[in-house]
């Protein structure tokens, strides 16, 4: 038998103040559960109830910081709860997350649950500092402003001495590409220390932007302990590095928080490996789109979110959704470039650009440096594609009078839009 209740949770006729905090659930309780009572009990955990009545909680605190379900969808197996902003501290991940997204999660009554969607109130939203930079500033930077910025992961993906991959990435940046990264895997390793790494690629850029006006980006992945982060950080500002890397899920948002108020003047490129552990499971978990929010009230600047015609999963409801965010006013924190990368290669560049846009950034691996002349030419070929694409000439009629695109074409083969 459920516990009973001593405060009601449910109010069904209360419209959210300005400044509470609704989250979107998708519940659904154990077989002989009552899915009314058990959204109240979600409501009560996460917010000043307890397993069982209490003489402490009084009427004044249960009216002034309980939250409330005002929404409820049986059929769907949709709970929303509204909560006063008075139970969140300010600029504090954790916090939030410990909150709507902590012990509910291990109710036993409880058989489905999933954090769908959070909506943050501008008070809240804007507690946090947000992208340094920014979607519009990092298109500042690059001078690049009506096409999507051409991204390339070096590969092998470790394995590569500093040297060596300095001359990979002169390479591919005198071929066509804006931005190189490390791998979410590579920091610093025996056989490619960070330090002589960002050395090597730093000069490889400046020698390169000698010959060249534009700018080159390579994002170095400075994933690690906090304070090792923060001296990573720092060693590529003063370097003259204009990037860094940071693994979100696996750091912690306290770490992405700390490494965003140091000021570094940097891009934060924030990589989403480990989010399927929790986001893949429709029935359990936590929303791509949830997280995706936090991250830009983190700080990061890019985001991978998806490619729907990758090899990773997400369908397009789902990413297309959550780039809108990324890019859409959110309190006075600033836009966020999105970052589509698994699996590309340049016959899905087409279909990629008609679905998600070209505010973004389209990222390569193998679907470049596979390419069946090499890396170089395979460069050329995903700057030909983005090209075609930009301009709205198929992929298949460009690649007539562009040798690189043709071969990567009857290579993978061409997913028209």
């Amino acid at each position: 038998m459920a516990n009973k209740i001593k405060f009601s949770y449910l109010n069904l006729n209360k419209k959210p103040s300005k400044d509470d905090i609704v989250v979107t659930f998708k519940m659904k309780p154990q077989k002989g559960f009552d899915f009314i009572k058990t959204a109240q009990e979600l409501a009560a955990e996460s917010s000043v109830g307890t397993w069982t009545e209490v003489t402490t909680l009084t009427k004044g605190i249960f009216q002034k910081l309980a939250a409330r379900v005002i929404y409820l969808n049986m059929e769907k197996s949709v709970v929303k709860i509204a909560y006063p902003i008075q139970l969140f501290e300010k600029g504090n991940i954790a916090q939030l997350l410990s909150t709507i997204a902590g012990n509910i999660f291990s109710l036993k009554k409880i058989k489905i649950l999933r954090l769908e969607d959070v909506e943050f109130s501008p008070r809240y939203i804007n507690s946090f500092l947000g992208p340094q930079i920014g979607l519009q500033g990092i298109r500042k930077l690059y001078k690049i402003h009506h096409r999507p910025i051409i991204g390339c992961i070096i590969k092998p993906k470790v394995g590569l001495s500093p040297e060596k991959t300095a001359k990979l990435a002169y390479e591919i940046f005198s071929n066509g590409v804006d931005l190189i990264k490390d791998d979410e895997t590579l920091t610093d390793m025996s056989f490619c220390r960070f330090e002589k790494r960002v050395k090597e690629v730093v000069k490889a850029i400046n020698s390169l932007e000698k010959k060249s006006k534009s700018k080159k980006v390579f994002v170095f992945n400075v994933t690690g302990p906090a304070d090792e982060m923060i001296k990573r950080a720092a060693l590529v500002k003063e370097l003259g590095g204009r990037c860094v890397m940071v693994d979100i899920i696996a750091s912690g948002f306290s770490a992405v928080q700390y490494l965003r108020k140091q000021n570094f003047g940097l891009i934060i490129h924030g990589h989403r490996a480990g989010h399927s552990a929790f986001t893949r499971n429709k029935d359990w978990g936590i929303s791509m789109l949830v997280v995706a929010k936090i991250a830009r009230l983190a700080g990061i600047d890019e985001l991978h979110t998806g490619t729907v015609v990758g090899k990773m999963e997400g369908s397009r409801e789902e990413v297309v959704s959550i780039n809108d965010f990324l890019r859409s006013k959110f309190g006075k924190l600033k836009p966020v470039l999105p970052v589509a990368s698994g699996g590309l290669h340049p016959g899905l560049v087409e279909k990629l650009v008609k679905i998600l846009g070209k505010d973004l950034v389209i990222n390569f691996g193998g679907g470049l440096h596979g390419h069946p002349l090499g890396s170089a030419a395979g460069a050329r070929a995903v700057y030909q594609a983005i090209d075609a694409a930009t301009k709205g000439i198929p992929l298949d009629k460009y690649a007539q009078t562009h040798q690189e695109l043709k071969l990567a074409l009857d290579h993978w083969g061409y997913e028209k839009k």
